[in-house]
């Protein structure tokens, strides 16, 4: 398998990570400003023990001193702030909500690519693009519009959950030349480290919620498993294999659009573990939304292949 396939494979395995998060983040019975700081902090821990493991990222301090400001600057947006309103949305919104709406964060990378580094959306991903939204809305609609019309406060956890997903975009954009000098994990391991100290002190200071690890296993045995399953797992090796995968990709916006599949897995999740029906019009929104990324990722062959049946003489 070549470097390409093995970075978008690393990707949608990223994916899978992120698909879960929702149901261990609830599952934990934490509400959301202390729940993203317990994940982080574990995540966090996750990840400067890979580091200092991994002989070819132990070198830390080199990046940080190279680059302190626009790293402080990345772990504010990509994990203070986005992880913030991703836990804090699941106060106001449901997990179906809040995970369906941060699956436009291709979109938004797509937006930031354009802004940061003049790449335009072209004819493919911009069709593609508009499919994939239209499935989102189709499982949006499913039931959950009426229940977000009536449900008190879900506007906010809507808003909170797109703030989530344009801030993410920003970060794995604006990373992604520092990752392709250091690393995926010295960058990631740099950011989420930082970011995770001004997440303790926003939630410290903004709720009085002054968290300490020593008291992870104080709690009860399915918050406490939890919470170390959304760190570790869905934190650490979620975020090594997603933002190490999108940095090696050759197309960042097209790698992006496997996130798209992240409503699909999170059903299929919820139907195989929480024994929750799937609906018509949720096949529905899976078809269209699975159709749209499968699309855009060989959109480059179909091309080529048409190009060269059209140079062929009749």
């Amino acid at each position: 398998m070549d470097r390409a396939r093995l970075a978008y494979l690393a990707v949608f395995l990223g994916v899978c990570g992120h698909a879960s998060s929702e149901f261990f983040a609830v599952l934990s019975g934490v509400r959301g400003p202390e729940v993203s700081v317990w994940r982080y902090t574990i995540g966090s821990i996750g990840l400067i023990a890979a580091a200092l493991i991994w002989p070819k990222s132990r070198d830390l301090w080199t990046p940080l001193k190279a680059h302190f400001p626009r790293l402080l600057w990345l772990s504010v947006v990509g994990f203070t702030l986005a992880y913030l309103a991703f836990h804090w949305s699941l106060d106001f919104a449901t997990a179906v909500q809040v995970g369906t709406l941060v699956t436009t964060i291709p979109i938004f990378v797509g937006v930031a690519n354009l802004v940061i580094n003049r790449v335009a959306f072209t004819t493919p991903k911009i069709v593609t693009g508009l499919a994939a939204v239209a499935g989102i809305a189709l499982l949006l609609t499913d039931g959950y519009l009426f229940e977000l019309a009536g449900r008190e406060g879900s506007l906010t956890g809507i808003g909170l959950a797109v703030g989530c997903a344009a801030l993410v975009a920003i970060y794995a954009v604006s990373a992604k030349p520092l990752i392709n000098t250091y690393g995926a994990i010295r960058i990631t391991t740099i950011t989420m480290a930082m970011g995770t100290v001004g997440l303790w002190l926003l939630v410290g200071a903004s709720w009085g919620i002054w968290i300490d690890p020593l008291s992870l296993f104080d709690r009860e045995p399915q918050a406490a498993w939890s919470l170390l399953v959304l760190g570790l797992y869905n934190t650490t090796i979620t975020q090594l294999l997603w933002l190490g995968g999108l940095a090696a990709v050759p197309d960042i916006t097209r790698g992006s659009y496997l996130f798209f599949l992240k409503p699909v897995i999170t059903a299929v999740l919820a139907y195989l573990f929480l024994t929750q029906p799937i609906t018509w019009i949720q096949v529905a929104a899976i078809a269209v939304i699975s159709g749209a990324v499968v699309l855009e990722l060989l959109w480059p062959t179909l091309a080529a292949r048409r190009a060269g049946s059209a140079g062929r003489p009749r």
